[in-house]
């Protein structure tokens, strides 16, 4: 069971944990939403909790909790620009389908 980050992700969350001045990492995990059933959630954090797997991932620490991972096991995140748009994309080999909107997945 792994998550990773792209490098480019990994640089983006290190930039915007140094601009917060604190944190050890990002929160990942997923919630029930959307017309597909299950959205993503990320946040920046800045205790781990017990019930948190760690996983490294070019430096950067990434944090999810046990329910999640089942949903989330062997997701890259990625850091993409496409235009003058940007944001973390999720490649999630366990998605079967998304929403139109690209908000909510299905596994």
């Amino acid at each position: 069971m792994a998550i990773t980050l792209s490098e480019r992700a990994a640089n983006r969350v290190r930039k915007f944990l140094d601009q917060r001045g604190k944190g050890v990492g990002l929160r990942l995990g997923v919630r029930t939403s959307g017309c597909s059933g299950m959205a993503y959630t990320l946040e920046f954090v800045d205790e781990t909790l017990p019930e948190d797997i760690v996983f490294e991932s070019f430096g950067v620490s990434v944090l999810i909790d046990p329910k999640s991972l089942t949903f989330l096991d062997g997701t890259e995140l990625d850091f993409v620009r496409e235009g003058l748009n940007e944001g973390f994309q999720f490649n999630n080999p366990n998605v079967k389908n998304s929403c139109g909107c690209g908000e909510s997945f299905n596994v």
